[in-house]
């Protein structure tokens, strides 16, 4: 049975590994070319990438059987989210980490990797387990924030880094004493930048169409879009297979299921690269990547919220009732689907928004889905503290018992599995 961690709690070990991961990455650097060089896209000592996978891998692998399955699930894991950040680092920056050095043994490196953070899990978490139960949770939980308004602090210097134009030095002449410090400070983030990702753009001519390329814009209406296209089809399929028509969202209100719309947005980011391969290559890389995200999703709800909302045991080939051959198999046909016949078209239609309209109601949208996903996220937690017994104690508890009961929450998601 996996750990059962609250949001904070991954929060603390992100950063934690972040430090970790930062650490390592310095110091090979530093060991293979004789320099000292800040690797990170942030200018604090955080590998953030090197903490989500470890946290990540932290709360999987007690799931998994043996220690073969668990080193190709970390394999899988690693690349994925590595993918996924690169892809961040790449919209951000506008530069790609260039390691030629690696390139010709890119598998070699994975490996070594994957190697590390399985001995990373076998021999340090369990020492960090013991710490994390000494330290107070008053402590953690100040830790987590900190570090949260640290890293949003630390991104947000960088990108106005990156999207501000360079002053002249006789420009630099006519500012006051707090835009001189301002911008030697820009300068001084600007140089790391430059050491860390060679080749990487100052501000550019801008383009006005709405959401071009694979920007957060685009990424957020794929998953809005994918998240309603998902549920119906979802909703579909229960009522052809059993005869019933039944809730598929994810969220209290309205018809977004979250696993599809995230799973959207996972297939477009990571297969991306493979548009012009062949279909069998976008088949074999979406059967990997559904699975690995079908199973990491299964996961993130039975430890965060104490649920289990799908169970594959009585079907054959299956990984801990978490995932099966035959949905890996849909999604590979479902990758080749989407990046062929589905995405291009959405693509399309997303960009011929206004570009003011568009980020009004971008912003709007995200609001509201944020909203319904943190109430949303109460409720099931407060769902699965009443299955223990507990009492209400304040003005929220008393607020989701009755609003939204047992009985609602059941008849919201009848198939949903209390675990703990």
């Amino acid at each position: 049975m996996p750990i059962h961690y609250s949001i904070l709690d991954l929060v603390w070990y992100v950063m934690v590994y972040s430090i970790i991961g930062w650490t390592i990455e310095v110091c090979v650097y530093a060991v293979t070319t004789h320099r000292f060089v800040n690797r990170g896209l942030l200018n604090l000592p955080f590998s953030i990438p090197y903490g989500l996978v470890s946290a990540v891998l932290m709360v999987v692998l007690p799931t998994l059987p043996g220690l073969p399955v668990q080193f190709l699930m970390t394999l899988a894991i690693s690349c994925l989210i590595r993918v996924l950040c690169d892809h961040f680092v790449r919209r951000v920056s506008g530069a790609e980490r260039k390691d030629s050095s690696l390139r010709s043994l890119r598998l070699l490196a994975a490996l070594a990797m994957t190697s590390l953070l399985l001995l990373q899990y076998l021999l340090i978490h369990p020492f960090l387990l013991t710490l994390f139960a000494i330290v107070p949770g008053w402590l953690r939980s100040v830790g987590a924030w900190l570090f949260l308004a640290l890293v949003t602090a630390d991104f947000f210097c960088v990108r106005h880094t990156l999207r501000t134009h360079r002053l002249s030095p006789t420009l630099v002449l006519h500012l006051s004493g707090t835009q001189r410090i301002a911008d030697r400070m820009t300068d001084a983030i600007w140089g790391r930048l430059q050491r860390a990702y060679p080749g990487i753009r100052e501000t550019g001519e801008q383009d006005h169409t709405f959401a071009r390329g694979l920007c957060f814009d685009k990424l957020f209406w794929v998953f809005l879009m994918s998240s309603v296209l998902g549920a119906g089809i979802e909703m579909v399929f229960c009522r052809v297979t059993g005869g019933v028509w039944m809730n598929r969202s994810s969220l209290l209100y309205g018809p977004f299921s979250v696993v599809w719309g995230l799973g959207a947005v996972v297939l477009t980011v990571a297969l991306q690269r493979l548009s012009d391969k062949p279909d069998r290559h976008i088949f074999l890389a979406g059967c990997l990547l559904g699975g690995v995200y079908e199973y990491l999703c299964s996961v993130f709800t039975e430890v965060v919220f104490g649920t289990v909302f799908w169970d594959y045991s009585h079907m054959p080939l299956n990984l801990g009732g978490r995932i099966n051959l035959l949905y890996c198999i849909f999604w590979g046909l479902l990758a080749v689907l989407w990046l062929r016949v589905l995405y291009p078209p959405m693509e399309r239609q997303i960009e011929k928004l206004p570009p003011l309209a568009g980020k009004v109601i971008t912003w709007l949208m995200i609001t509201l889905m944020v909203c319904n996903a943190a109430l949303t996220s109460a409720a099931m937690l407060r769902y699965t503290d009443r299955q223990a017994g507990p009492v209400r104690t304040g003005i929220v508890e008393t607020f989701l018992d009755e609003r939204y009961p047992d009985s609602y929450m059941e008849r919201r998601w009848p198939n949903m599995i209390v675990t703990n």
